[in-house]
């Protein structure tokens, strides 16, 4: 049968169109693979121009690509052997029955028709690797979804890279998400709403009234979304995003997937258990790459610094930590999605309060629009900043990254 175009007026031009498409989309990525490669190839690796890629549309594209860029990303020697332990690790570790247990449940988490035996091995992989990290860091406190990262690491790179990725992940990005106590969970969730506010005010004060909340966001960000999503494809595209920006990147894509959903949550009704309902669960057919420039977007136009005030008002409200922090110590978060962090969870969600907006910018609707590089050096500029402000999570990145 012959294909009309959306007008009918031809039999043909349509099929032609999605010729012309597809032959355009060919070319920009062969043009972008080759883009990456000689960053890669160039004396010192120019890591500025892989963010760039793993940021701007496509991201990174194939797994053989990320298994060269993201240790580049995590400043991590891939010529250094893996790190091994004396000890057996599964009859001393604290953790491990854990551990097994979440590992166990992760079958979603491997690719559908996946023989038993290559996901049975590769689980026993992930329990080692989580657990070699564990000894090796003892200040690191495991929590139930580290494994649905290290699970995406280790079905990208495989397993000598994602004990070495990790571990750097898990000191420097992940830091705080693994500390003893649940005091810097709240410090990231509390920058969610100022977001929403200074956005959408009207969105922001239903989803107040209704005192829904944030702990609907709370697997989304200490997971970098691979919980909720089942398109392994989207998991790896925000995890390019995610390494090639700053660590509180995955609060403002929080937020844009609660701005895009306007329309559904100002249909709830207003009281907590609809708009959380609604919220807990993603679409699983989001626009991820107009979601993510806007999330930059808003990184750029909000940054942590312009936001910090009102997130510690919140803070403050609910009398749990100090009412002043600087831009490192609120990026520094943690979260844990497990059972024991929700019962944890449950004062906080009594005893969420409304607080009124401290900032004294004015609010607007309208997101600043960027090219991919303006994105770029905005972020870039944030880098500099964190690392002159010595953070203790910001990985020594090579001095190229910073223009």
């Amino acid at each position: 049968m012959a294909l009309r175009s959306a007008q009918g007026d031809g039999p043909t031009s349509s099929r032609w169109d999605c010729g012309a498409e597809k032959t355009d989309f060919n070319a920009k990525k062969k043009k972008k693979v080759a883009e990456i490669y000689q960053a890669l190839n160039s004396d010192p690796t120019d890591v500025a121009a892989l963010r760039r890629m793993a940021i701007s549309e496509g991201g990174l594209l194939t797994d053989e690509i990320r298994q060269e860029v993201w240790p580049k990303l995590l400043n991590v020697n891939t010529n250094d052997p893996p790190p091994v332990s004396e000890e057996n690790l599964r009859q001393v570790s604290k953790d491990y029955q854990q551990v097994l247990l979440d590992v166990r449940r992760s079958l979603r988490r491997f690719p559908p028709g996946m023989p038993e035996k290559q996901r049975e091995g590769l689980q026993e992989e992930l329990i080692d690797i989580i657990l070699l990290i564990l000894e090796r860091n003892p200040q690191l406190h495991y929590y139930q979804g580290y494994h649905d990262i290290v699970v995406t690491f280790l079905l990208v790179v495989g397993e000598r890279l994602t004990t070495s990725l990790v571990e750097k992940l898990s000191t420097h990005h992940l830091r705080d998400f693994m500390d003893p106590t649940m005091d810097n969970t709240k410090h990231i969730l509390n920058y969610l709403m100022p977001i929403i506010d200074q956005v959408n005010p009207e969105l922001h004060d239903f989803m107040q009234s209704a005192e829904v909340g944030t702990i609907f966001a709370l697997s989304w960000l200490i997971t970098w979304f691979g919980h909720v999503l089942s398109d392994f494809r989207h998991v790896v595209r925000l995890y390019d995003f995610f390494l090639a920006c700053h660590p509180l990147m995955p609060i403002y894509f929080a937020a844009v997937i609660v701005l895009y959903r306007e329309q559904e949550v100002l249909d709830c009704d207003c009281d907590m258990a609809s708009v959380h309902h609604l919220l807990s669960q993603i679409p699983q057919d989001l626009p991820y790459e107009t979601l993510i420039s806007r999330a930059g977007d808003l990184f750029v136009q909000f940054p942590p610094s312009e936001l910090a005030r009102k997130a510690a008002a919140q803070q403050q409200a609910e009398k749990t930590a100090a009412s002043t922090f600087k831009d490192f110590e609120l990026a520094s978060a943690q979260q844990r999605p497990d059972m024991v962090l929700r019962q944890r969870f449950r004062g906080l969600m009594r005893s969420e309060e409304r607080t009124k907006d401290v900032l004294t910018k004015p609010r607007t609707n309208r997101f600043v629009k960027l090219a991919v590089m303006g994105l770029t050096v905005a972020l870039g500029a944030a880098a500099l900043a964190v690392v002159k402000s010595a953070l203790e999570w910001a990985p020594k990145f090579q001095l190229q990254l910073f223009p």
